[in-house]
């Protein structure tokens, strides 16, 4: 699974993360990267790097515009759960929800956006305000300990949820809610999340409103 979340990682051509190492650079000692991965994960010690943040202000601290690129090894971590969970997940998302599926879904969604346009006279399109910078811990790991039945993959999602941020003098700094956008398991969580929050209650409330949830 390490391997085939590694193969996947360098064919998505990312940037380096935020501790500036390359996919090329972690090639350099693959045999031993991979190892140590793989390890750490099976035994429970994997430990997620924190988030850099900048400068300080009313609002709280302003996070650097890369934490949200996560390392290679994260992002090897993150696949590896991923590949667990999601088809689990996936089987409780409204038959409309792309927000993990494969681009070629995404694109048969799109498709099924543009027929109900030609069939509906009105449209709305709307973007939830700091989504991912708001999900509310409690409620999402209360649906992950429901659904995951991984407990390890219980174990790293909370661990990869509460990471916190690390300032330039290398402070560490709890967070209290949120997922870091940009990380592979982020959408995954977003949509087990709003699958409760709205999908449920769109089925409930208004059935007969047709809506297409995309969150990646």
């Amino acid at each position: 699974m390490v391997w085939e979340a590694y193969r996947h990682v360098k064919a998505n051509r990312g940037a380096a993360g935020i501790d500036g190492e390359s996919i090329e650079m972690f090639e350099a000692n693959l045999k031993d990267n991979l190892y140590r991965v793989w390890n750490r994960m099976s035994s429970g010690s994997y430990m997620p790097p924190a988030i850099p943040a900048g400068r300080d202000t009313e609002e709280g601290l302003v996070v650097c515009a890369d934490a949200g690129i996560a390392t290679i090894e994260d992002r090897i971590a993150q696949t590896v759960a991923k590949a667990y969970i999601a088809p689990t997940l996936e089987q409780l998302f409204h038959p409309d929800s792309y927000g993990v599926s494969p681009p070629q879904v995404c694109l048969a969604g799109d498709w099924g956006d543009r027929e109900r346009c030609w069939k509906y006279d009105w449209v709305i399109e709307f973007d939830i305000h700091k989504a991912f910078d708001e999900l509310d811990w409690t409620l999402l790991l209360r649906a992950v300990r429901k659904h995951v039945k991984e407990r390890w993959a219980v174990l790293y999602i909370e661990r990869w949820l509460k990471v916190p941020f690390v300032t330039a003098d290398g402070t560490r700094v709890p967070r209290s809610k949120g997922v870091p956008q940009g990380s592979v398991i982020g959408p995954v969580l977003m949509n087990l999340f709003m699958h409760y929050c709205f999908d449920r209650w769109m089925q409930e409330k208004h059935p007969y409103c047709p809506f297409c949830p995309l969150r990646r």
